[in-house]
This record gives C-alpha cells, structure tokens and sequence, in this order.
C-alpha cells in the first residue's frame, strides 16, 4: 500500500467491560480522524448452571460483525484489528469450538488462590519470571480455578485464546495469541517472550495449549465471510486495550508518566527495560507488554469503576450532573481506598463505599454528589502515591501525568489530580485505545513508519488540555488516605 492510493481506512474495534465500539479511522497522510461506526453495552450475565459472571462471546461477535459492516460501509475499509480488557480468555477444543464459558474477570471463583499458587512457587520467583503484578483474576488464578472447579473444560481443550485473540480467530480463522494482551496472564516469561512451562503447570494447563505470542502489527490474514467483497486484513494491534492507548499517548520523555483512565486506572511509565526487583514487588507494579519492545511499567488501580457503578444505583443521571454534584460537594470530606478488594463486584457499590468509610472513622457520604466527590478525592490521592512510588522506582522525579481515554473528559478528576500530584496535567486525546488500535494496523500495512510518527500524527490530530495543580491539599489529608491504605486487607 502506498499514501499516494489515497486515505487509508482502518476499522479500529475497542471493547471494554462496559462498552465496545467500532471506529473507523482515516489517514491521509497527515492526519488522523475517528469517526464512531457502532457502539454497543459488552454482554455480561451470570450463568444459571454454574452461577459464573459470563461474557456472551457469540452476542460481542456479532455486534463486532455489525459495527464492521457499517464502517466498510461509510468508507471501504483496508484493516480490521481488536483490542480488549486483559486477562480473559476462551477455550477451543480440536474442532475448534468454544469449550465452557468465557467467565468474566469479576467472577469470584479466584478467591484465595494466589495465597495457594505463592505457597508452591514464591511470589518473588513468580514476579522474576513475569515481571507481572498480583490480582486475584490474573488468568493464572483463573486457570487454576477452572482446572479445579471445570476439569473437562481444560482436557477437552487444545486452544486458548485471550479476549482480542478469539475475535481475530473469528474473523479471520486463524490461531494466534498477540503480545501485550498475553503479558497480562502471568504465564509469559520476561527472558524469553514465551510461555513458563512451571507457571503453565501450577495453572493446571498441559504446554501447547497457547502459541507463542506474535508482536502487534502482525498481519494475521484476510477477513473471511467476504465472498465478492473487496478484500479486508486482520491485524493485531495491540490487542490490550492500555498497550493500544500507551501507544499513541503524547508522551515527551521518560519522566512523564501516562494514568489511562476509565473503568480501570492504570499509571505508570513506558520503559525499554522492565522494574522486577524487591522494591517493585513490594509496590506490586507490573510490567506489561507494550509495543515496539517496550514495557508498560505500571499500577492497575480499580479506576472510574466505583462511579460507573454509583451512577447506576442512582438511576444514571447525565455524568456531567454527576461531576457537578461532586464539585458541589465538601472537599476531602471522606476519603476511601478506592483499590480495596471489596470494591471488585459488590452487590451495592454505594453502600459498600459508605460501609468501608465508616470502617475507617471517616464520615458516612449521603447522596449522589457527596458518594462521588469521596471517589474522586480518593483517586486522586491514589494516584498521588503511585506518583510516588513510580519516583522511588526509578531515582527520578515526574515532570507530568498524560490523562488519556474516557477519564479524561472529567474536568474536576483532571484538576485533583493535579492539585494532590502536584504537577501538570495534559488531559487527552480520549479514543486514545481506538487510535492506538488505528495507528498499529497502520504501521502493519506500512503506511505510518513508526511509533513515533504515529505519536506525531496523533498530536496534530487532536488537542490536549493543560491543568496546572492549583489548591493545596489540605494538613492531614494525605496522611488519613495513608492509614487507610495500610489498614486495608488483602484479599487474594
């Protein structure tokens, strides 16, 4: 393909916990515009058999399939490629046909298995090899527990692919399992960019069972179910969702870190070398696969999560009232720790905000703006200590935090996070996933040359807002969010 074709059309598709969209993307050599194709709520559900919080795999797939066919309708499109949350998977058996559920990340069938998987490998030699951060629903845990709970699933299996991988074998048949989403498992090595045959068998899982990982940008092949149709590719960006965003983040240098943000916070650096020592595994920072050989040097933090479910509880008011109700709100009034266990999936996510308050001697929150502003607050004293630890990491000190992603567009987090950061704060682009996804398949039909032509293209494409930190957190503030933190249980 060459520029001087014309604009170059790519189908970016961006699925979230919450959400999923399909964006058509346009390059015409300068610049870059997204356009929405489709947009659709990501299927989630609980299974009556076995009581799992489920994906509906086949109801993503077909939405994916809708959202293709009206972008390659608004402008014949030259790529398609996937991007999702970490983590999950689904599994295929030799005829290559789902094998069990594809169960959801928040599902609680994990509880208590990293203390179990740590007891016969250390948690230290397990972050030597992965350079991966501990959760509970890393896909090591969810493996053990499937081999526990669903034995027949994993002896029938001979396939496993994450979230993105399923979708690129849908449209397109191939098998293949892509980089940055396979980091997020904790089964990659570090040294050798392959599957840990020891971490495999703690998991439960036979060896073979996942391919070795190919980079983002990878042209997979030709989208099928296109008979007399022109003819379309599939390509792996990267095929998580935070490595596509970090990709086109307007990042100027090491010391800037980037804080994507949106159902899931996640903070931390680009870095060409990962952070594996005790030090970091005592910060529990991970070190995920990013593109182009580099690392994502980070904190997973529970994000815009605890608002998404609050707002439901009061009946979804415009986010925009929501903001509003929290700016009218006492500052600093009540403080939580927004990364507590307790907040994954509760049955009531404003009551367990106000019970977790009342278990730390903070005031109670009553009401829409108040619940919200303790969120707030509370994120952008987290984010705070993650500055902090990030600084420790590396000897040096941040100069600036890049918001990108739907958490962004929220004027008054941008600003508590500047004021409890303390320094600047460049809010934007939002689609940053979509346009990670973009720009990747681009550099995989050779029409962007590298990162960073890609990250040029983005900032003359779209803007960014400046927020220099204005009020000072008030005396003791952070040190309440300190004591709360320390006192929190571990939940594994």
């Amino acid at each position: 393909m060459s520029r001087e074709k014309g604009p170059t059309h790519v189908a970016a598709v961006d699925v979230g916990a919450g959400s999923g969209r399909v964006m058509l993307a346009a390059f015409n050599g300068e610049r870059i515009e997204l356009t929405e194709a489709h947009r659709f709520e990501t299927p989630l559900g609980v299974d009556p058999a076995t009581g799992h919080d489920c994906w509906d795999s086949e109801a993503i797939v077909r939405e994916i399939r809708l959202g293709i066919d009206r972008a390659d309708g608004m402008a014949p499109i030259d790529s398609v490629g996937c991007d999702t949350w970490g983590v999950d998977y689904v599994l295929l058996d030799e005829s290559l046909r789902q094998i069990g559920l594809s169960v959801a990340y928040r599902d609680d069938r994990t509880v208590g298995l990293i203390d179990e998987v740590t007891a016969i490998m250390p948690a230290a030699e397990i972050y030597r090899r992965t350079g991966i951060h501990f959760q509970p629903y890393n896909t090591l845990y969810q493996l053990r527990a499937t081999a526990k709970q669903h034995p027949d699933w994993l002896s029938a299996a001979r396939h496993l692919l994450f979230t993105p991988d399923y979708l690129h074998f849908r449209l397109s048949g191939v098998i293949a399992n892509e980089y940055s989403i396979s980091t997020t498992s904790q089964l990659l090595s570090l040294e050798t960019r392959d599957w840990d045959a020891d971490l495999l068998k703690l998991a439960g899982v036979r060896p073979g069972l996942m391919k070795k990982p190919v980079e983002p940008g990878t042209v997979l092949g030709p989208m099928i179910g296109r008979e007399g149709k022109r003819p379309v590719l599939v390509i792996a960006p990267g095929g998580h969702d935070t490595a596509s965003a970090v990709a086109v983040a307007p990042l100027n240098g090491p010391d800037e870190a980037f804080l994507s943000s949106g159902t899931w916070s996640l903070m931390g650096l680009e870095s060409s070398v990962p952070y594996v020592d005790e030090r970091a595994l005592g910060f529990n920072i991970g070190n995920e696969g990013g593109v182009c050989r580099r690392y994502r040097v980070l904190k997973n933090l529970m994000g815009l999560w605890l608002v998404q479910r609050v707002r439901k509880e009061f009946g979804e008011p415009a986010f925009g009232d929501l903001v509003a109700a929290a700016a009218a709100a006492p500052a600093w009034a009540s403080l939580i720790n927004p990364d507590d266990p307790r907040f994954l999936n509760p049955a009531s996510m404003t009551a367990a905000i106000q019970a977790l308050a009342a278990e730390h001697g903070e005031p109670v929150p009553e009401g829409l703006g108040a619940v919200a502003r303790t969120v707030f607050d509370s994120l952008a004293l987290d984010y705070a200590r993650v500055k902090d630890e990030l600084e420790t990491l590396t000897g040096r000190p941040l100069t600036r935090i890049h918001i990108i992603g739907g958490g962004s567009k929220n004027g008054l987090l941008n600003q508590l996070t500047a004021d409890a950061c303390g320094i600047p704060v460049s809010a934007g682009p939002v689609e940053t996933s979509a346009l990670g996804n973009a720009a990747l398949q681009m550099m995989g039909l050779g029409v962007i040359g590298s990162l960073e032509e890609a990250r040029g293209i983005v900032r003359r494409s779209f803007g960014v807002a400046e927020i220099a930190p204005g009020a000072v957190v008030p005396p003791g503030v952070r040190d309440r969010f300190r004591l709360i933190v320390e006192a929190t249980p571990l939940v594994h």
